[in-house]
């Protein structure tokens, strides 16, 4: 059993951590270049947010939602 943990901390420190290593390192070089995934990530989130605000947006505009008070069971 413990060759089994053993075998999954090798996995995460030798092969899926290794591109985070690489940009640990390179923080001290260039905090730009080593911070490039999570400026990424913040612009796909903005461009997913903003898509979904602009689908709410054409759903509102179209009047496809009932509003009414008793348009759900709970209500």
């Amino acid at each position: 059993m413990k060759d089994f943990f053993y075998a999954i901390q090798d996995l995460f420190v030798d092969y899926l951590f290794l591109p985070f290593d690489f940009f640990r390192k390179l923080e001290l070089d260039n905090w730009w270049l080593a911070n490039s995934v999570s400026w990424i990530l913040t612009i796909i989130c903005l461009v997913a947010f903003v898509y979904w605000m602009l689908q709410l947006k054409g759903y509102n505009d179209n009047n496809e939602e009932n509003k009414s008070i008793s348009a759900h069971e709970y209500l």
